[in-house]
């Protein structure tokens, strides 16, 4: 009798952005880690069914981790950023990808996926990026990677990211990265979080630093999102806010009008973007850690896709 559930281990699993679209997708996400302390309460109370094991991933026993067809997570990406300091493998958060692959290694599952950010294949990193795909390859499995942007899979965000898809050798199989959707004409700000105009729910009410003023931040209604960022300082304006004017290199200033009330987006209006339902609950005791959760999360809707095309592979047998 054929599988028809397939089973998931998520790592770096931060919310939950990438096991919520797994599991809209009809995976059945048993376990799950992060190191990080505060996602705790968050993360159990939207996944019921899924045990949650807050522990760094070197520290993680082989036995504790459940057998699962799947594996998935995306290791911290602030070492390959190219927003951050790029100090990629020499960072001990770069290191911890080796430590994703060894227990790929240990445990062989069907499958891996990993989504990291657009700098672990920049010229800097390319090649520990390649060390990496070998290193994959060498521990048993087939491995396909692609940048994708979620703008092109119906979510309302610019947001590139590189995904590694890994299935393991004796299968024989092979994965096909969703097709794109969305090629000129994308989901809007408008279609996706208009009706909260409003009612926007809480936003962060902070100054505005001088990097954020160095450049536009805000789109307008029939615009898709700028990439919605883990720091509550770098969210983008809500739409309604007023134009940012430049007036020279690296500097902007706030059109003057009486028309416009000038805010971040929201929490709600975030969590939206990225994919998240209303009901899902962030639960923090500050605004700036329930930003940080949304902006670290996978958009849901894009984990939803690669999900589909896996399962497709998995329980169809795709040959090479």
């Amino acid at each position: 009798m054929q599988q028809n559930t397939l089973t998931v281990v998520s790592l770096f699993a931060g919310v939950g952005g990438l096991d919520l679209g797994f599991k809209n997708a009809g995976f059945d996400v048993i376990w799950a880690n992060d190191s990080n302390k505060k996602l705790k309460e968050t993360y159990e109370y939207n996944h019921k069914n899924t045990k949650f094991v807050i522990k760094k991933i070197q520290d993680l026993e082989i036995s504790e981790i459940p057998e699962a067809d799947v594996i998935i997570g995306g290791p911290p990406c602030q070492s390959w950023s190219l927003a951050g300091n790029m100090r990629g493998i020499d960072d001990e958060r770069g290191q911890v990808f080796y430590n994703y692959i060894n227990l790929v290694e240990k445990k062989q599952p069907k499958a891996f996926v990993v989504e990291n950010v657009k700098g672990l294949i920049s010229r800097k990193h390319i090649q520990e990026f390649e060390k990496i795909i070998k290193t994959f390859e060498k521990v048993g499995y087939t491995v396909n990677y692609k940048l994708l942007n979620a703008k092109n899979y119906g979510v309302c965000q610019n947001r590139e990211r590189v995904f590694i898809i890994g299935l393991r050798k004796d299968l024989n199989l092979h994965f096909t990265f969703p097709k794109v959707t969305h090629e000129s004409s994308y989901v809007t700000l408008k279609e996706t979080i208009g009706d909260l105009v409003e009612e926007p729910g809480e936003y962060y009410k902070g100054s505005y630093s001088s990097i954020f003023m160095s450049r536009n931040r805000k789109k307008d209604w029939n615009d898709i999102s700028f990439t919605i960022q883990a720091g509550a300082r770098q969210i983008p304006l809500h739409p309604d806010s007023p134009e940012m004017i430049k007036i020279e290199k690296d500097k902007r200033v706030f059109a003057k009008t009486q028309c416009h009330k000038l805010r971040r987006l929201s929490i709600k209006e975030c969590a939206r973007i990225q994919g998240f339902d209303d009901n899902f609950n962030f639960i923090a005791n500050n605004i700036s850690d329930k930003y940080s959760m949304i902006g670290n999360a996978v958009p849901v809707l894009l984990a939803h896709k690669i999900a589909e095309e896996l399962k497709k592979t998995l329980l169809n047998n795709k040959k090479i």
